[in-house]
């Protein structure tokens, strides 16, 4: 029996739609089809199922589940948690992959979902794999068993395995995703004095959209930081595997600033390290990690693809402006909000300074948030391919590594398509206000020429 997967499911690092219009119930079971038929191809029969808080979730994970044993592979349900929490089950259980069903900072109608094979990352050429086979309709037939295993206690002693950090005044705002149970536990492990906000898990986000990236998603733990003067806060996505952070004073610390934090440490006890870090990361960033004695690596924009990269060169520490970060030095090198939070605990003990403090010692350089332009699903990859064209034809300096990143004397900015979503991403960094404004009249002038009305 064939299926065809709506174009649009088909992301470069997951799967994602809108449940009801581009993503049905079908699809999870095709999903549980196909995946089932790479594993049982390759001589596995067992793969652990996790899902998020999101209200699709639930329906969404009993037709995956039904495609895993029809294809004649068992599946271990772990189920309702983060992201990581899958990871990690992937990781320690005897299983040959796993599957998050999870919409991750999307809105709360979208849903998806993240794959992992044999503790690797399952993306591009994978997913469209996928696909084929269910297009043809060529899957395994078989009757696989349905296993429940509790992670979770197991998950959380892991977060804290190996702790060496100090007692300090924290903020955890779960946003109403799936951290919200974990980080209940997780603070009772932790020494200090922690607030926790939104740690009931409601797939409606009634109090503000799970997305640390963008800035009035913070404005809760920004307004709790400050009243009761905790040291710093952090904040999760909706499935947690990206953090968002403020410190003392209110202020955001982006995910390129956390790499460069981590990296001193990790330096420290791996120098010379490759670190990995996207296209939207600020070059000081980049700078900071050779200044430290690293080797710096910019890399394309998505998680599965720093991950695989990260594995590639062997590094110990990779990252997302988004707030993804990966440590493979004494984790597995997949990306965990919360882990991430613990080694932000970790980290301003080891150097001996408050988050305060070291975010005072950032530089601070004129930069836009990403800046988010709606274009056509089917249009957003042609227009950055016209637009880098352009910028060739004239001799500008770009770099084509995920879109196109232009240096200047200014600075630099950036414009690539999204892999999740229909819009361009941009970002732009420069030595001085002046410079900005110079860099976003160039981006904006190039997204004009090409028919963006918005920009």
């Amino acid at each position: 029996m064939a299926h065809h997967f709506h174009p649009s499911l088909m992301r470069e690092y997951d799967m994602r739609g809108v449940f009801g219009r581009t993503l049905r119930e079908e699809d999870g079971y095709a999903v549980g089809r196909s995946f089932g038929t790479i594993v049982r191809r390759k001589g596995g029969s067992r793969v652990a199922v996790g899902y998020d808080g999101r209200l699709s979730s639930p329906p969404l994970e009993s037709a995956l589940v039904r495609g895993l044993i029809d294809s004649g592979v068992d599946a271990v349900r772990i189920g309702l948690g983060p992201t990581p929490m899958l990871y990690h089950a992937e990781t320690v259980l005897d299983v040959d992959g796993g599957i998050q069903i999870t919409g991750s900072h999307n809105p709360r109608d979208h849903n998806g979902f993240k794959l992992v094979l044999a503790h690797e990352p399952f993306f591009g050429s994978d997913i469209l794999r996928m696909g084929a086979l269910a297009a043809a309709g060529d899957w395994t037939e078989g009757a696989g068993r349905i296993e429940n295993a509790a992670v979770l206690d197991h998950y959380v002693a892991r977060l804290v395995e190996g702790f060496d950090g100090g007692a300090w005044r924290i903020g955890w705002d779960a946003g109403n995703g799936a951290a919200g149970t974990v980080v209940e536990k997780l603070v009772k492990l932790l020494p200090g004095e922690h607030h926790t906000l939104f740690t009931q898990i409601d797939g409606n986000f009634p109090n503000h959209h799970p997305d640390p990236t963008v800035e009035r998603n913070l404005q809760d733990l920004r307004a709790l930081v400050l009243s009761k003067k905790l040291d710093f806060g952090v904040a999760f996505d909706g499935d947690a595997d990206r953090i968002g952070v403020i410190d003392g004073k209110g202020r955001v610390i982006w995910g390129d600033q956390l790499i460069a934090l981590f990296a001193e440490v990790v330096l420290k006890n791996s120098p010379g390290a490759t670190i990995v870090a996207d296209v939207k990361a600020s070059q000081t960033l980049f700078d900071r990690i050779a200044a430290l004695g690293g080797r710096p690596l910019m890399w394309k924009t998505g998680h599965s693809l720093i991950k695989s990269k990260m594995k590639q060169v062997g590094s110990p520490l990779g990252g997302e402006m988004t707030g993804h970060i990966m440590f493979a030095d004494d984790y597995p090198g997949y990306d965990d909000g919360l882990y991430a939070a613990v080694r932000l605990i970790r980290a301003a003990t080891s150097l001996g300074r408050s988050i305060t403090a070291l975010r005072n010692a950032m530089p601070d350089l004129p930069a836009t948030p990403e800046l988010r332009f709606p274009v056509p699903e089917t249009r957003k990859f042609a227009l950055v391919d016209e637009i880098a064209k352009r910028l060739r034809a004239v001799g500008a300096r770009i770099d084509e590594t995920d879109g196109a990143r232009v240096t200047t004397d200014d600075g630099w900015w950036l414009l690539r398509a999204s892999n999740t979503q229909a819009e361009l991403v941009g970002r732009a960094e420069a030595r001085d206000r002046a410079g900005l404004d110079r860099l976003l009249d160039a981006l904006y002038s190039q997204l004009r020429e090409s028919g963006v009305t918005d920009a």
